[in-house]
């Protein structure tokens, strides 16, 4: 039997994982729970990481039903905290909502709207994002869940920006996942916030899943499935692309590289990632350059040609448009030696 390789790696209390203002992750129970997405937000926030040192995130879980409560599975669930440890969140998780049709507690909705007014981010998990709307959090915002329930946001929440198509929509001090496991997508993006790609990674390493899945929700809804001879074909073409993220790939060179015409190309490239080639670039290109900006002292020059970007402008205009920041403040929050690079 094949054993699986594993890296550990000790980080001291210099390394990159931050001091937050406010470190307590909340997460709701209620009657009805969603067991597995439950189940996310502790492994990721709630299970015990020595090896990060004193500032990672503390953890609790609030019980906004009294007295044992019914979890999906044959479960009950009796939890130490209530309504009131929400007041003290620094992030709220919605993991999910015992139905999109069930009533939202009023005594929820004003915690929720009250501790989000404090300076708290909430965070949902697939139907959780009902909550998050009936709270008014959205409006005029981005958001998204799981791919049956897309439709039901949009007509029942017209306010909304809906993004079928997207793991996770990250407006800031709200988030908002797609189906269940894309809440683990949302959880690891929100520890690369926090603390950088790096530790982000080692989480996911010893979750056992990708750091960053490519593509959106779009290639999991029902389909046919590929062919498995152009299935082979996709999968080299993406190691090709991140081995030679630098260099110039138009639509024509992929396909060709990939024995199809363009059009087939193009249609089997969304069919096996659920986005377009131009989509997957840059954000291949973009999450080359965080790296590099986390781990070298190379100048925003040089990251945007090793990127692919080719110039520090059109690098500086992507890296805003997408993260909301500018290379520079992202290289001062997550590697503090950066004042003497050349930016």
């Amino acid at each position: 039997m094949a054993v699986l390789p594993y890296i550990i790696k000790i980080m001291t209390k210099s390394a990159s994982v931050q001091q937050l203002s406010n470190p307590l992750v909340v997460a709701i129970a209620y009657d009805g729970l969603c067991t597995f997405e439950l189940g996310v937000a502790v492994e990721v926030f709630g299970l015990p990481r020595p090896e990060m040192g004193e500032n990672w995130y503390q953890f609790e879980v609030a019980g906004i039903d009294a007295g044992e409560m019914q979890a999906i599975g044959g479960m009950r669930v009796v939890v130490d905290g209530g309504m009131e440890t929400i007041e003290r969140a620094g992030t709220i998780i919605i993991p999910g909502w015992r139905g999109v049709d069930t009533p939202i507690p009023a005594s929820l909705i004003k915690a929720i709207r009250e501790s989000h007014a404090n300076g708290a981010r909430v965070v949902s998990i697939c139907s959780g994002v009902f909550v998050l709307a009936e709270a008014g959090l959205l409006a005029g915002r981005r958001a998204t869940t799981h791919w049956q329930y897309t439709d039901m946001l949009s007509q029942r929440y017209p306010d909304i920006i809906v993004e079928p198509d997207v793991l996770y929509v990250d407006e800031g001090d709200v988030m908002t996942s797609a189906g269940s496991a894309a809440g683990i997508d949302l959880c690891l993006h929100l520890i690369r916030r926090d603390h950088g790609m790096e530790v982000a990674n080692m989480v996911a390493r010893r979750l056992v899943v990708p750091p960053h899945r490519d593509g959106g929700q779009a290639q999991f809804v029902e389909r046919s499935v590929p062919s498995l001879h152009e299935s082979s074909r996709i999968g080299p073409l993406l190691d090709y692309l991140r081995e030679n993220i630098d260099k110039n790939f138009s639509v024509a060179i992929m396909a060709d590289f990939s024995g199809m015409s363009t059009r087939t190309f193009l249609r089997r490239f969304e069919a096996a990632t659920g986005t377009t080639p131009t989509k997957w670039l840059l954000a291949e290109r973009l999450e080359k350059t965080r790296y590099l900006l986390e781990t070298s002292a190379m100048t925003i020059e040089e990251v945007a040609m090793a990127s692919g970007f080719g110039s520090a402008a059109t690098l500086r205009h992507h890296f805003r448009r997408h993260l909301s920041t500018t290379p520079k403040a992202y290289r001062e929050k997550f590697q503090p030696t950066s004042k003497n690079h050349n930016l």
